[in-house]
């Protein structure tokens, strides 16, 4: 049997970010972690994570939203055959 070396797995990599916070609410904070026998830092980084996923379905809804009113009231999109400079002639 031959051997073949593997490539290592790569897992994402985590950017550690730095928060300036009241103490009375990085102490309620901690509490709540506590209660809820996380840490802080999962706190925040499930929070992050559910906000970026929220404002990523929010956008993907508001794209399938337009082109529906858009092919509703017969409106295309053709190619763009001006420049920048021809809509700010005056």
């Amino acid at each position: 049997m031959i051997a073949y070396p593997c490539a290592p797995i790569l897992e994402p990599m985590n950017k550690i970010i730095r928060l300036d916070i009241d103490e009375e609410v990085l102490a309620k904070a901690e509490r709540i972690a506590a209660a809820r026998h996380t840490t802080v830092d999962a706190l925040v980084r499930d929070y992050l994570a559910g906000l970026a996923d929220t404002d990523d379905a929010r956008w993907r809804e508001a794209v399938r939203r337009m082109k529906e009113i858009s092919k509703r009231a017969g409106m295309e999109v053709g190619p763009i055959t001006w420049s920048r400079d021809d809509i700010h002639k005056r």
